[in-house]
């Protein structure tokens, strides 16, 4: 845990937030600003700054991905978006790698 940063302190239930899902190794909880009528922020109850440092890491990074599979089977979602920013430019603005997961409405390409 970093004691900075916003999502080790939701982890640690040191923040509230409505959690969707929670095994040993993620916490999903609802984004406060959704995009989507479905958006969760899938979380590594490691800290890791961002998804290339996770990469580092193969079994942390099997156990994320498959906590992200497993938030939207929970979820009950046939359909979802994962989206990973990495970098402020490109709209990381919370240095805790995360996923944000996102369904429940039709999704063009290219985004943004």
């Amino acid at each position: 845990m970093t004691d900075d940063c916003l999502f080790c302190k939701i982890v640690a239930g040191q923040i509230p937030a409505t959690v969707r899902f929670d095994n040993d190794a993620v916490v999903a909880f609802e984004d406060l600003n959704p995009q989507a009528p479905t958006h969760v922020l899938v979380v590594p109850k490691t800290h890791v700054r961002d998804i290339a440092e996770l990469g580092e890491d193969p079994a942390l990074a099997g156990a994320f991905v498959a906590g992200v599979r497993a938030t939207a089977a929970e979820l009950g979602l046939g359909a979802f978006r994962t989206v990973f920013n990495t970098g402020a430019e490109v709209g990381q603005s919370v240095f805790h790698v995360h996923a944000h997961l996102l369904a429940g409405r039709p999704m063009g390409w290219p985004p943004g």
